[in-house]
């Protein structure tokens, strides 16, 4: 059984609601299951317009979709599921000069990066699922990856988007100054009075998007509130900030008066929808900007440590030479690892049986002495004088236990991918 969006102009607004696409769409990576009201492929702008016009008449919500690699629930949901992998997988455009590309939502990471590589450029944000995983989820979820250290999250990479609000408006979001914004909505429009809410406009006719920056811009120009904001949200110097809604980022350029006249201050919507999870509008199309492809050779040092609070020390030792990447692993996995056939000859550089690992990872010109450095200020932690890549044998007592630490292996990006 099917049934068809508002008006039957637009084939992707079709909605599935018979078992099999229902069943097959309750979930994704994650444990959660919840049967969806329906599920559907669009193909255009229309058919999301037409979309958000039928969930609206049916009083639900529209679940955008990619990948599906969430660990979350992030796509599950009793709405209405709207797979954008099937039809939104084109790359639109690269720019090699500018190092940015734009794609569609349903564009799946590694398969972008395939496509860069020629260019000498490349998608830096890694999940563990990029092989998989679309752009359009990693935008929802501000995905990372283990470099993040060096090259952040996807909300650092994200210049632009299309989307379509919740009152079927189709709207850019980019970096607007102040004043193009007034020049769209009318001097000071942050400081008029407004009415009480209908389907997609105030009593006074003003649209969704002008009442959204101006809620924005009238909470970044009060002193009060953007202290309540810098108070609560987590400190700005995190890499890794995926929980809530980034207002303190889209604000910050306003609030912090970068540019001293406030018309030359600008305001980015993508910060926000960045981490959104699909909430506040249905992504269209997607900028992002590209880096420079990282050096074939890459250094690795491996930490064993006798604690899981030992490696908690011995992380903190590790970010002081400049790693690219930190990673902890700890003795659940080893365990695990030492049992599967598969993951044993994985195990080559294990010495002895440490309760974790932090394996520090190194890369450019300076890597050898970086990685030299974080040997032995990670011994000295622990009170041994050199370092041990034959024995494991326990340490002295000290602040951490460090039993060995082991340098793996100068190695190519290809065998970095295998490790990782």
């Amino acid at each position: 059984m099917e049934r068809k969006g508002s008006g039957n102009s637009c084939p992707g607004s079709h909605i599935h609601v018979d078992n099999l696409h229902r069943i097959a769409y309750a979930t994704d990576a994650s444990v959660y299951r919840e049967l969806p009201l329906g599920v559907t492929y669009p193909e255009s702008v229309e058919d999301v317009v037409a979309l958000i016009a039928e969930a609206r008449r049916r009083h639900t919500h529209l679940i955008p979709r990619a990948g599906g690699t969430s660990i979350c629930g992030q796509v599950v949901g009793s709405g209405i599921v709207c797979d954008i992998s099937r039809h939104w997988n084109k790359i639109l455009e690269i720019n090699p000069a500018q190092q940015w590309a734009r794609v569609q939502p349903g564009v799946v990471r590694d398969e972008l990066n395939l496509a860069l590589k020629p260019y000498g450029l490349f998608f830096s944000p890694e999940t563990s699922t990029s092989n998989r995983c679309c752009i359009g989820g990693m935008m929802g979820n501000n995905s990372c990856g283990a470099h993040s250290l060096v090259y952040g999250s996807t909300r650092h990479h994200l210049l632009e988007a299309e989307g379509v609000l919740s009152d079927g408006s189709v709207e850019v979001f980019r970096d607007y100054t102040v004043m193009e914004l007034e020049e769209r909505f009318g001097k000071r429009f942050w400081n008029k009075a407004y009415g009480e809410c209908s389907e997609n406009k105030t009593a006074d006719g003003r649209s969704l998007i002008e009442r959204i920056y101006a809620q924005l811009i009238s909470w970044a120009l009060d002193p009060q509130t953007v202290s309540l904001i810098n108070d609560n949200y987590p400190d700005r110097s995190l890499r890794r900030r995926s929980c809530g809604y980034a207002i303190d980022e889209v604000i910050e350029d306003i609030s912090a008066g970068i540019a001293e006249d406030i018309s030359e201050r600008k305001i980015n919507l993508c910060r926000l929808l960045c981490g959104s999870e699909g909430t506040l509008a249905f992504i269209t199309e997607i900028k992002v900007s590209l880096d420079p492809l990282p050096s074939e050779n890459h250094l690795v040092v491996c930490a064993h440590c006798n604690t899981l609070e030992d490696s908690l020390l011995a992380n903190l030792v590790a970010l002081r030479h400049n790693p690219v990447a930190v990673e902890l692993m700890d003795g659940q996995i080893l365990a695990l690892s030492a049992n599967n056939l598969e993951q044993q000859r994985n195990r080559f550089f294990i010495e002895g049986n440490p309760a974790a690992l932090i394996i520090a990872e190194f890369e450019g010109d300076r890597m050898e002495e970086n990685a030299s450095a974080f040997e032995k200020d990670v011994l000295q932690l622990s009170g041994s004088s050199s370092p041990s890549s034959s024995s494991a044998a326990a340490a002295s007592a000290s602040a951490a236990s460090i039993l060995s630490v082991v340098e793996i292996a100068h190695f190519a990006t290809t065998k970095a991918s295998s490790f990782h």
